[in-house]
């Protein structure tokens, strides 16, 4: 393996990485180049090989799969910026799991090498992104104790209290690039996920040797002032060219444009179609009964100030939604939810409802629990409401797979004070 200078130029140039190492892939023997001496693993470009780092050469242990189109804005070789510090992107890995009712699920996450040879990992979180780092506890962790809590369950881990949000049995999909740990090739791993009242999330893999450990808060790609991505227009220009599905069940010619969809209707039939899976042949769908129109139609775009600044937002799905009676006669609650997109902001909620219109959007931590009570960045909001729900109807394109009269178990929280106007929701699967 030979080491390869990289300077930058005079005078403040593009910096980066000052080093690389590299090698010939053992398979088809193009040149694999390491820009972060700690990388353990990468994959060719040209073979897909999976490549493992023993010493001073390289050792196949397979080969990656097609990676999932995600549609993501991110791009390897971006160049971004967090906390002063420069970085790059220089792999990802995708990963699948199944979730409660055996549906499949992905989410990517993102090598960042920093120019100061430390790695974190860009990950997609709830229609956002989470910027997360290796961490090292100064306790032992309860491994055991902590693989047998249940969802919502509160355990102290290093002296913090956390909330286990979720639990999965993942495995890796298919990967490119450089990696900062070795993934898991031929079989399932847990990972557990907790968040806090600081906003953090903890990420765990007891499976891992050693076990791996993660925390980070959630980002805006905005304020990674990221470069060398696709602008709008070329992502636009990109997506026109994507290859598209024909509805399966009356044949309508349809192309995803949201990034990360996971479900899309169809724009004749109004089937739900599930493309969670990637866009082959054989593609899950449900049919639907027409109902009223939304009143802001599919595609359009507005300005709405969401975090502090004005800035346009598209209306890329709509739901109908309504509680569910335990008493069959009494009378349901109808409310309606737009799903907003803007391309570096993520996604946000529109909500029509009885008592008027809000925008939502979802949190990275968790509230802390007084009794019927909560707090949440300073402001205390009393319970109002728990009751369970379902989607009745959808349009569009979602970051989540939809699924037929989908149910939740919902609690609404109100602001007290001069917060009345404030709202929190939290909404429970499985």
């Amino acid at each position: 393996m030979s080491d390869q200078g990289a300077g930058s130029g005079a005078g403040g140039g593009t910096g980066g990485v000052q080093r690389a190492w590299r090698a010939a892939c053992t398979f088809c023997g193009a040149p694999v180049e390491f820009r972060s001496a700690a990388s353990p693993m990468a994959v060719c470009s040209f073979c897909k090989s999976t490549l493992v780092r023993d010493g001073d050469s390289l050792r196949r242990i397979g080969q990656s799969a097609a990676l999932f189109d995600d549609h993501s804005p991110l791009a390897l070789g971006a160049r971004g910026q967090h906390q002063g510090e420069a970085f790059t992107l220089i792999g990802r890995l995708q990963l699948a799991y199944k979730d409660d009712a055996g549906e499949e699920g992905r989410w990517t996450e993102w090598h960042a090498l920093f120019d100061n040879g430390r790695s974190g990992a860009l990950s997609e979180d709830n229609g956002a992104y989470v910027l997360s780092f290796p961490w090292q506890p100064s306790q032992v962790l309860p491994l055991r104790d902590l693989m047998q809590a249940g969802i919502g369950q509160s355990r102290v881990i290093d002296g913090q209290p956390w909330v286990l949000s979720s639990r999965v049995l993942a495995h890796t999909h298919a990967a490119e690039g450089e990696l900062a740990v070795k993934p898991y090739v031929a079989r399932e791993f847990t990972v557990l996920e907790w968040r806090n009242t600081a906003g953090e999330v903890l990420s765990i893999e007891p499976e891992s040797a050693p076990v791996r450990l993660d925390v980070g808060r959630s980002v805006q790609l905005a304020e990674l002032r990221l470069s060398g991505i696709p602008d709008a227009k070329q992502a636009a220009e990109a997506k026109l060219q994507a290859k598209g599905i024909e509805c399966p069940h009356c044949g309508t010619s349809l192309t995803p444009t949201l990034d990360n969809a996971k479900s899309i209707v169809c724009t004749s039939c109004k089937s739900v179609i599930d493309i969670s899976k990637g866009l082959g042949s054989d593609l899950a769908y449900y049919r639907q009964d027409n109902t009223l129109e939304p009143l802001i139609p599919m595609g359009k775009v507005g300005t709405l100030k969401l975090g502090g600044k004005f800035d346009n937002w598209q209306v890329v799905g709509y739901q109908e939604r309504c509680d569910v009676p335990a008493d069959p006669d009494e009378e349901q609650t109808f409310w309606r939810e737009y799903l907003l997109y803007n391309r570096m902001q993520g996604f946000a909620f529109l909500v029509d409802a009885e008592d008027g219109w809000s925008i939502v959007r979802t949190v990275t931590g968790v509230p802390a629990m007084k009794g019927d009570s909560l707090v949440y960045r300073d402001v205390t909001y009393r319970k109002r409401y728990t009751y369970p729900a379902k989607t009745t109807y959808v349009l569009g394109e979602f970051y989540w797979p939809v699924r037929k009269e989908q149910r939740t178990l919902n609690t609404d929280f109100a602001g007290l004070g001069n917060n009345s106007h404030l709202r929190l929701n939290r909404e429970q699967t499985g």
